[in-house]
């Protein structure tokens, strides 16, 4: 009996964690690059046709969903888009971060950086658009070949993961780390699209759609939990005498 109250209570712990999940990803669905998170937990309780009495582990598995997000055009020549699996790399004192928020900048030094100054990877250092050169004339092909004019200036570095993409740890501000044991390799098939950003996947009907069914099922197994607690209460009485 005791076992299955904690069950509840894990359970309904799990449905707060997926509903705070949910939340985020509404707040998010205009950042740029944004990449959702979805669950497991609330599908298994849907095919077993709602909360059971007890059962289960209570736990959810939380992972990124990065499928491709519709690309915005915006015309800004440092605003870079990925068309395809990738990551921009920043250089940061942590190490290596990956995004696919491509709002760039240039700082005072000439190198292209995020918005909080990070410093974009080339594949042979740092990008630096010389003084001479107004930012307006800069070009970025499809390979992520940067030039002002006829001169080349670099390769941005784009990465992808493969198959452990879905090891990516979360980082903050639209960025991702690796664990020890995942390296980047480099992604050929990737585009790199010049004055586009990509626009948040998360698509905000069937995120409703999920608060929805996570407060329901929510509110079943409160439901659930009272009945068992009352139900406990009544035999201890009918024990006591």
């Amino acid at each position: 009996m005791a076992d299955g109250a904690a069950q509840l209570s894990a359970n309904l712990s799990t449905l707060e964690r997926e509903f705070e999940i949910i939340a985020h990803n509404m707040a998010n669905v205009s950042t740029t690059g944004f990449k959702r998170r979805c669950n497991s937990f609330t599908q298994a309780m849907e095919a077993q046709a709602g909360p059971s009495n007890g059962t289960g582990d209570g736990s959810s598995q939380s992972v990124f969903d990065f499928s491709q997000g519709t690309l915005v055009q915006t015309d800004r020549t440092l605003d870079l888009a990925l068309y395809g699996k990738g990551f921009f790399v920043l250089e940061s004192p942590e190490g290596p971060l990956y995004t696919r928020h491509g709002v760039f900048q240039t700082n005072e030094n000439g190198q292209i950086v995020d918005t909080a100054g990070r410093l974009v990877a080339g594949t042979s250092g740092p990008v630096i658009v010389p003084p001479n050169v107004d930012v307006s004339e800069i070009q970025v092909d499809d390979s992520g070949r940067v030039s002002a004019g006829t001169v080349p200036l670099g390769q941005l570095r784009v990465v992808e993961f493969g198959d452990r993409e879905d090891q990516l740890l979360p980082y903050g501000l639209n960025c991702f780390r690796t664990p020890k044991d995942v390296e980047p390799r480099d992604a050929p098939g990737v585009v790199v699209r010049q004055g586009y950003t990509e626009a948040s996947n998360v698509k905000l009907i069937d995120e409703l759609v999920n608060m929805i069914t996570v407060s329901r099922l929510y509110q079943a197994t409160m439901k659930l939990a009272t009945a068992r607690k009352d139900n406990t209460t009544s035999a201890i009485d009918v024990a006591m005498g």
